[in-house]
């Protein structure tokens, strides 16, 4: 049974270009999307006031899903839409419904000028519980955005897509993180552009002067470790361009200066099973407010 690309859906523009960069990614990937809804329960003194009718109930859990769905399927023709409403806290929901999901798609407010997102609680905890893949999309998010200008300079879905961007720690590699990656290139048919920061060794942060020759073989073996590590999934992936960038700096930082020319920005997210924390890491963190793109959390072991 194929898994199915889950949206957050509660009406909001948020979650509109979610449900919108969930059916093409449905389309690249060839699977169904389902929009679920989740109503929260209302504490029994408040459930006992009148403060919402049985038809503005009835309107946004039944008719607002059922007329997205609609409209994904007139817009996207060949991508099978269902809807669903679920009960309880939206967090736990969602992660619950995301566990046999091929992805978890939701949207974020952005920041306006500022670019990027506005992740709320609701987001960052489904983030940190769910294990599958969690795709944040900003609202405002347009198909042409993922897509380099056309001959003309103008943008278009007919223009190539922007390049896959990939995070990666090489101290902590992961195959489900780096396949995700790869395969997200293949199938949008792009390069896909490996971002590696690295930061000096604990004691030249404490005001050890640095020689030019010392940093200059740092960034030789970091170099080195990132095309090791890149190559054998360069034999599997071999139709996937592989641009490799090994830099000293903030890989935060660099992860969202590139996400201004990516059509994805695929980070990892190592999963605790401690109860305490956000479980979600500071570069994923900054990437998931800052970044410019799509971003795509992979957890793993």
């Amino acid at each position: 049974m194929p898994r199915t690309i889950i949206v957050g859906f509660d009406g909001s523009p948020e979650s509109r270009a979610a449900t919108e960069w969930a059916a093409r990614e449905a389309k690249l990937r060839g699977l169904p999307v389902r929009l679920v809804q989740v109503w929260e329960p209302v504490p029994e003194p408040m459930a006992q006031a009148p403060l919402l009718g049985a038809e503005t109930h009835q309107h946004w859990t039944e008719r607002v899903p059922r007329e997205a769905a609609e409209g994904l399927r007139l817009r996207h023709p060949g991508v099978e839409v269902a809807t669903e409403h679920v009960t309880g806290r939206p967090a736990e929901a969602l992660a619950r419904a995301a566990q046999d999901a091929e992805l978890l798609v939701l949207g974020s407010r952005g920041l306006g000028g500022l670019g990027g997102f506005l992740v709320g609680s609701v987001g960052l905890a489904v983030v940190a519980s769910t294990e599958r893949p969690v795709v944040l999309v900003r609202a405002g998010e347009q198909a042409t955005d993922e897509h380099e200008m056309d001959e003309a300079g103008m943008p278009s879905t007919a223009a190539p897509f922007r390049p896959v961007v990939l995070g990666l720690d090489v101290s902590s590699p992961d195959e489900t993180l780096i396949g995700f990656a790869f395969d997200a290139a293949r199938r949008r048919n792009v390069p896909l552009h490996v971002v590696h920061g690295w930061n000096l060794p604990p004691y030249y942060a404490y005001g050890m002067a640095l020689e030019a020759a010392f940093q200059r073989e740092l960034a030789e073996v970091e170099s080195t470790v990132l095309t090791q590590e890149l190559r054998p999934w360069q034999q599997k992936f071999p139709e996937v361009e592989v641009v490799a960038e090994s830099r000293y700096g903030s890989p935060s930082n660099l992860l969202i200066d590139a996400s201004q020319e990516a059509s994805l920005v695929v980070v990892g997210r190592r999963m605790r099973r401690s109860s305490l924390g956000a479980h979600i890491g500071t570069v994923t963190h900054a990437v998931l407010h800052h970044a410019t793109a799509p971003v795509a959390v992979v957890a793993h072991d």
